[in-house]
């Protein structure tokens, strides 16, 4: 079949949206440290576990100093202060567990948290953008991006396996990039109907996405269920879909009414958005909506990135116009190869969280002594559940399958 007709826009770039040649979505070279004034925040940061595991941190966050945000100047000085003031208000709010919230979040955090947030475009909780994109050195700034190299920057109650869980999901980012950097291949041939250029850039993609899944695949090694179901999964729980704060939460000095925000969720990381509008993946009202509002805890250049690749002519509608082997064999591997990433994260879920929920409902019907247990300690409310908010196996069992609708009609079955 004939070419696409040539569009006469301007090539598509990712010059604009914050997207580094190197690292992707990942902030580059984070700052370990805010200008002096500051340091009240970063004492407290710092320290957050610790704070949590001796009952201190709301303690010590009640009497922290007023500061103002005005001489936050930079993007990274910005990026390291909701980061800092993130990981203080999750152990402020769940320090107690699930049965001891508080309602209102203090002025002296509520205020500069809100600035901050306004500034970068960002809610007032903490996001994948935090605690991953930007919450990453290099031992050795020479060495390897990987997890011998790594270490976080702040933490949450957890050790290891937090520390094991961030720098997972930061190589799973990094191991996005080589696709990020095919978009603009893909879109730019397309609108010039070069078949070759898209094959060859969606193989890439194919292969991304692989890496992806083999770097998720470390969250085995690195991350102990029961220590994320049991201690960490509530210091990434949001105030929106929580039963635990129904109402939501008080920024003091903010509003008088309270706001909600979802928790952290895999959702919120840009990869899987841009790759769902470039490959044409339609999902289903409800969970379609879920992944929309999650777009709203992304930097915002990301989340422009991903409106804008949904804006490109149709990369599925180009390969079935095509009579193209190989670009119709590098279209189907690179949805399998997505179908794959997500089925594999369903095996994650069902390991972290189903299993050992399922664990928990079992000790407390038999009435046993749980103190012991560290799953046992986990909030019941968020049994069934992401952080995000989501009723999480049917959502990601609902996004898997519309992924499935995406492949070119003959191996759709």
């Amino acid at each position: 079949m004939a070419a696409a007709e040539p569009d006469s826009k301007p090539f598509f770039s990712l010059e604009s949206y914050h997207v580094s040649e190197e690292l992707g979505f990942i902030l580059p070279d984070p700052l370990q440290e805010l200008p002096p004034y500051y340091q009240p925040w970063m004492d407290i940061a710092l320290r957050v576990p610790e704070l949590v595991h001796s009952h201190e941190l709301r303690f010590h966050i009640n009497k922290m100093p007023q500061l103002s945000s005005q001489f936050l100047q930079k993007h990274r000085e910005l990026r390291l202060a909701h980061l800092a003031l993130s990981m203080m208000t999750m152990g402020y709010m769940w320090q107690e567990g699930e049965n001891n919230t508080v309602k209102m979040l203090p002025h002296n955090l509520a205020v500069p948290f809100w600035e901050v947030s306004q500034r970068l475009g960002l809610p007032p909780i903490l996001t994948h953008a935090d605690a991953v994109l930007a919450n990453w050195r290099k031992k050795d700034p020479e060495g390897p991006f990987d997890m011998e190299n790594l270490e976080v920057l702040v933490s949450l109650p957890g050790g290891d396996s937090t520390r094991g869980f961030f720098l997972v999901t930061l190589l799973v980012e990094m191991a996005a990039v080589p696709a990020l950097r095919n978009i603009p291949t893909v879109i730019n041939g397309v609108r010039c109907g070069d078949a070759e250029t898209v094959a060859r850039a969606l193989e890439v993609i194919s292969q991304s996405l692989q890496d992806m899944t083999d770097k998720l695949k470390l969250m085995q090694v690195y991350v102990e269920p029961s220590v994320f179901y049991g201690i960490m999964r509530i210091y990434l729980s949001g105030w929106k879909d929580n039963p635990c704060m129904p109402k939501g939460l008080v920024y003091e000095g903010v509003q008088a009414e309270p706001m909600e925000y979802s928790g952290g969720s895999a959702a919120q990381s840009s990869l899987l958005h841009c790759f769902d509008e470039l490959l044409g993946v339609k999902h289903e009202a409800k969970s379609g909506a879920f992944l929309t509002r999650m777009r709203n805890y992304m930097p915002p250049a990301h989340k422009l990135l991903t409106q804008d690749i949904s804006l490109q002519l149709s990369l599925k509608r180009f390969v079935q116009q095509q009579a193209s082997e190989r670009l119709n064999q590098a279209f189907q591997h690179c949805v399998t190869k997505l179908l794959a990433l997500r089925s594999y994260h369903i095996n994650v879920v069902s390991r972290f969280i189903t299993v050992p929920a399922a664990r928990a409902r079992q000790l407390r019907n038999q009435s046993q002594e749980l103190e012991g247990e560290m799953i046992s300690r986990a909030p019941t409310a968020l049994e069934e559940r992401g952080t995000g908010g989501s009723g999480i196996m049917i959502f990601l069992k609902t996004v898997r399958d519309q992924t499935k609708g995406t492949l070119l009609p003959e191996t759709s079955k």
